[in-house]
């Protein structure tokens, strides 16, 4: 009787990451699971564009740092993510890759959608932490809110909860005033 043993459970790896296609679907490694996401609504876009150019706008005025948007990889750890919107300050500018953003950037936004809000509210939130990521947003449309975590001695708290009519603060970008209204579809 001839016996073998079957291989051991394949875990993804940057290296498997950084030979993904460019198909336009988002690839993300997590725990050494591979996971996939078709792209995003034309409503997540519009949402991710006026944020993202409010973003631009703010640090470009002030010269402090970079706006990246989706696709963009983070490395974090073992874990390789895509955020909807990545900051990261002049002064973290070296973690800026050719590839990816390698290590914690200042800033990232998530915008929900059916099909990844539980991985964004749990997996991802876990790696953000996990990766020393100082402020977390999480975009709702279907809430009309955007909540803001910040990491306080290595785990995240809620920083606030803004819907229409209010006025985003920020911890990273202290002088920032984001109109929740100027970004979520009316």
């Amino acid at each position: 009787m001839t016996s073998f043993a079957l291989p051991g459970v394949y875990r993804m790896t940057f290296s498997d990451w950084l030979r993904l296609p460019d198909d336009g679907r988002l690839y993300e490694i997590i725990d050494g699971e591979l996971l996939v996401s078709p792209p995003p609504s034309i409503l997540h876009q519009r949402v991710s564009r006026e944020i993202g150019l409010q973003l631009i706008q703010h640090l470009r005025a002030r010269k402090r740092g970079e706006v990246l948007s989706a696709p963009v990889g983070v490395r974090l750890g073992d874990d390789v993510l895509e955020p909807d919107i990545v900051v990261v300050l002049s002064e973290h500018a070296g973690r800026i890759g050719e590839q990816v953003i390698d290590g914690p950037p200042d800033l990232v936004v998530e915008i929900l959608s059916p099909g990844t809000a539980k991985r964004d509210l749990v997996a991802k939130r876990a790696v953000y932490q996990a990766g020393g990521v100082p402020e977390y947003w999480i975009v709702d449309t279907a809430a009309d809110a955007l909540e803001v975590l910040g990491l306080e001695r290595g785990a995240y708290v809620r920083l606030g909860l803004f819907r229409r009519g209010d006025t985003l603060r920020s911890r990273v970008l202290p002088d920032l005033a984001l109109e929740i209204s100027s970004v979520l579809p009316g």
